[in-house]
């Protein structure tokens, strides 16, 4: 596995502030999940069995780092006290007059505040219960993910990887689809002109534009989907060799003899 790069833990990411944490294989899945997206900086707050944490080691793997740069802090007011914007993240809501944004949103907005600058945290409370009211009262807005009302509880490794992911969608340039060509490329427009005059040859051949009045139509509709397909040259070649050898069982079926049906066995009388 490549060595971490130390330039990692000074990047403008958000700091991933464990607050309570209970399981030690949840905070070294979350560590985990954090570097999956580059993000590197975890504060842990007084959590149940103490630190450092050889359960949280094990479970982090090639993430280890992180926790071996980890703060621990015995309180949230010290964990986030040179923090410049807080999110929290509520198992549910906290009666709390909070602005309240999905993690896309939450994370555009970090972003920017850290381009500018300003030291972002996102507080993760402990896995019997979620963050309570002080803690959700010392963040600047709530962040909530839209699931299933009637199961809403987040595994924690899996709510740090959501938000670690949305941070690092929010300034990717990877596209949202790709098509791998296989050694290939795209028919030219001649190309798909050509397989459309063939299509066209065959269905003539078989009657296929009836009535004649109707065939301009008919014709153009084949020619919009061809354009609709992104047809690969293979797929070009691979079609004319169909229309090829349909052609061929054609012939071959009119050239061939007639043959009588098979004479049926007389009946046996009692």
């Amino acid at each position: 596995m490549t060595p971490l790069d130390d330039t990692l833990f000074d990047a403008p990411t958000p700091l991933m502030v464990l607050v309570r944490p209970q399981m030690g294989e949840n905070i070294g899945a979350a560590a985990r999940a954090m570097l999956n997206f580059g993000c590197a900086r975890m504060r842990v707050v007084a959590p149940r069995d103490g630190w450092p944490n050889p359960r949280a080691t094990a479970m982090a793997s090639g993430a280890s780092p992180v926790l071996e740069r980890a703060g621990h802090f015995d309180s949230v007011a010290e964990a986030i006290a040179d923090c410049d914007y807080v999110y929290a993240t509520p198992a549910r809501g906290r009666g709390l007059t909070k602005p309240v944004r999905t993690p896309e949103r939450a994370m555009q907005e970090a972003r920017a505040l850290s381009a500018a600058g300003k030291r972002v945290a996102v507080l993760f409370g402990p896995e019997r219960a979620g963050l309570e009211n002080p803690d959700v009262a010392r963040a600047q807005a709530i962040m909530t993910v839209p699931v299933n009302p009637a199961f809403y509880s987040l595994n924690l490794a899996q709510c740090v990887l959501l938000v670690a992911y949305e941070f690092a969608r929010a300034d990717t340039d990877t596209p949202a689809e790709v098509l791998e060509m296989a050694g290939t490329d795209f028919a030219t427009a001649i190309e798909r002109e050509k397989l459309g005059d063939h299509v066209e040859a065959r269905l003539e051949a078989a009657g296929f534009f009836h009535p004649s009045a109707k065939a301009p139509t008919m014709r153009l509709a084949l020619r919009n989907m061809w354009a609709r397909l992104a047809l690969t040259r293979a797929d070009v070649q691979t079609l004319h060799g169909m229309l090829r050898q349909i052609a061929r069982g054609a012939e071959a079926g009119r050239e061939a003899p007639a043959t009588q049906p098979p004479l049926e066995p007389p009946s046996r009388s009692d």
